[in-house]
């Protein structure tokens, strides 16, 4: 199969390394991170237009390297090719590998922030997908600089306030490092922060099934053209609109 891959640039060292392990052709188009900045309905448009953009008759499937994401994925229209999004609120969870073992995680762990290589290269300065990230992503500086000392420095206090509902920071190895350098700034912002930090094994596969064609119902939501992925508010976090 020759499939076409639109994902986040969180999951760039994640996604490649899927796609270098894939059995079909695989071509990748990764969007800024920024969208989750956007809100909901104007993320969507966003990854609409890159949907609408691909050739019709060209693939066989458009892949989603995203999660629900804060319904930034909900409403997405399949035009002329089937899209393929997994059954997940946000990219913690496929970077664990399931729903089930983020969710046991999530309730063992109240409190915690996450980070991966692609958090700290691409998104440090976005809030937790799960939550509104509009305007999370300015430095103290930069907000001095566009609205006066006094304003901005009121403004970052109010837009960082998130952080004092954190207790532990939790990084998410996947085997993609490549080196300590990620590891050691995940455990310097727990540290800088005064939270607990705890170093966890990522599992992959649940990437892998999404370039390699294993969409099964449980784990992936597959629409064809002229239907629509929409948020399904349950268990199965996604459903098909005709």
């Amino acid at each position: 199969m020759r499939l076409k891959l639109i994902s986040c640039e969180v999951l760039f060292r994640e996604m490649c390394d899927a796609c270098a392990h894939s059995p079909h052709q695989v071509d990748p188009e990764f969007l800024p991170k920024g969208l989750h900045d956007l809100g909901g309905k104007p993320m969507a448009k966003k990854v609409q237009e890159a949907v609408d953009r691909t050739p019709e008759g060209v693939f066989e499937a458009i892949l989603l390297g995203y999660g629900l994401c804060g319904n930034g994925l909900d409403g997405l229209t399949a035009r002329h090719t089937r899209l393929v999004l997994p059954r997940a609120h946000d990219c913690i969870a496929l970077l664990m590998g399931s729903r089930e073992r983020y969710q046991r995680y999530f309730e063992r762990n109240p409190g915690t922030f996450y980070r991966s290589t692609g958090w700290l290269e691409r998104g440090k300065g976005l809030q937790q997908l799960t939550h509104d990230t509009r305007g999370f992503d300015e430095s103290l500086e930069a907000l001095i600089r566009k609205y006066g000392e006094d304003n901005g420095r009121y403004l970052y206090q109010e837009m960082t306030r998130y952080r004092s509902h954190y207790r532990k920071l939790t990084f998410i190895e996947t085997g993609l490092e490549a080196g300590g350098k990620f590891i050691a700034e995940a455990a310097a912002e727990a540290q800088e922060n005064g939270w607990s930090f705890e170093r966890l094994p990522g599992d992959l596969a649940w990437l892998r099934r999404l370039v390699e064609g294993d969409w099964a119902e449980a784990e992936f939501v597959v629409a064809l053209p002229g239907q629509r992925i929409m948020a399904s508010y349950d268990n199965g976090v996604l459903r098909v609109q005709a």
